[in-house]
């Protein structure tokens, strides 16, 4: 259940990376959209925006959190607590070498460098007995209202000054033109450069990843991950407070998405407000993601698990093959298709990358007992 889950996340995840190996590191996510865009087209940047956008890094980040809870007590059973964290810590010094060089050669929004620096903070919290796993989960959220409320400031800020739109629209074009034309040292230079503002980002970043890893912990200490047979009720409310609350949201700013992609000059209250309030519908959304899985019966989690579970036991491997591919396939460097193809056919190239990690992982797992990333990362964990 668990391993099919992230493995849906990873496809998440793929759904929204993918337009930028197009697009660039812009407020224009989707790029500026023609009016003459097919009805395709649109609909392929609603979806994107109003299902999948902040919706799958914080399922990621949250089974993150769940898988060192629950390594750190197998790992604190064998070889106690001390032991335990210097093992773990090898881990995300893996993690981080991994994360930058991922980030630097390959996808600059990589995510995997957040990952090992807020891992570093988690694992000062190895050990702690659940009311302590609880009040750091309390300061988690607390530090994320006050950052919330920084963000609101500055984008008010920004948002306010008269040439924010038509900036917005000149730097989405000029991104998209690298990016989908642009030759490999002229796009290495941009991922560079778009890679050191994802990382001076992390101040806003990180303390949501780690509220997230704080709410995994906390799962799986409840046991609300491991034996959600025991919790449904509590699943339940959290699926009906992302159907009737968090989705009519999400389905707004997919609506004002759209519109900022077709009119980027577009400068609304309502375009800002539903940016702003996507931080919090966007992970509420994500958290019914998670229930849905936690509340399907077993028959279907059997047909779900053996199509993607492979992929989430798999998932560095899968995340970072999607950036080799999407590398090879988009750019002009490569196969050049970023410029050719529209943002509908995009998709059918996020679906083509999907079947083949689905197929690859289930033909690797049959012959192998993990993913060929999964087994450097342990080798250099438990090295001697």
């Amino acid at each position: 259940r668990i391993d099919a889950l992230r493995g849906f996340a990873v496809f998440g995840i793929l759904l929204i990376n993918v337009w930028g190996f197009v697009y660039g590191y812009t407020a224009l996510r989707y790029g500026v959209v023609e009016a003459s865009a097919s009805s395709g087209d649109r609909l392929a940047v609603f979806f994107a925006a109003a299902f999948a956008e902040q919706k799958f890094y914080p399922i990621f980040s949250f089974l993150f959190g769940a898988g060192f809870a629950l390594q750190m007590r197998s790992l604190e059973e064998r070889s106690g607590l001390e032991t335990a964290k210097r093992i773990y810590l090898r881990r995300l010094k893996w993690l981080l070498v991994i994360g930058l060089l991922h980030g630097t050669l390959l996808w600059f929004g990589d995510i995997l460098t957040a990952y090992a620096l807020t891992g570093f903070w988690l694992l000062t919290r190895a050990g702690q007995a659940l009311p302590g796993t609880l009040r750091s989960l309390k300061i988690a959220a607390i530090v994320n209202v006050l950052v919330l409320l920084m963000t609101a400031i500055l984008i008010a800020a920004i948002a306010s000054t008269d040439d924010y739109g038509a900036d917005t629209a000149v730097e989405a074009l000029l991104a998209n033109g690298v990016y989908a034309n642009g030759g490999w040292i002229e796009v290495a230079r941009a991922r560079l450069s778009d890679f050191g503002t994802n990382i001076g980002g992390f101040w806003l970043f990180v303390p949501r990843i780690a509220l997230l890893f704080m709410l995994g912990v906390a799962t799986v200490r409840l046991g609300w991950l491991t034996h959600p047979e025991l919790h449904r009720q509590a699943w339940r409310n959290i699926l009906l407070i992302g159907l009737f609350i968090a989705l009519p949201f999400n389905v707004w700013w997919g609506y004002e998405a759209l519109g900022w992609a077709l009119d980027p000059e577009m400068n609304t209250r309502s375009m800002h407000s539903a940016s702003f309030l996507l931080d919090l519908s966007g992970p509420a959304l994500a958290a019914a993601y998670v229930a849905v899985f936690m509340l399907a019966g077993e028959r279907v989690m059997t047909v779900i698990g053996a199509w993607l579970a492979p992929v989430g036991r798999m998932a560095l491997t899968n995340y970072l093959m999607q950036s080799a591919l999407c590398g090879l396939l988009l750019p002009a460097y490569g196969l050049g298709l970023g410029a050719v193809l529209t943002r509908a056919q995009l998709m059918l190239v996020w679906a083509g990358i999907v079947l083949v990690q689905i197929l690859f992982s289930r033909w690797w797992l049959a012959r192998h007992e993990q993913g060929p990333m999964e087994a450097l990362w342990r080798r250099y964990t438990y090295r001697h």
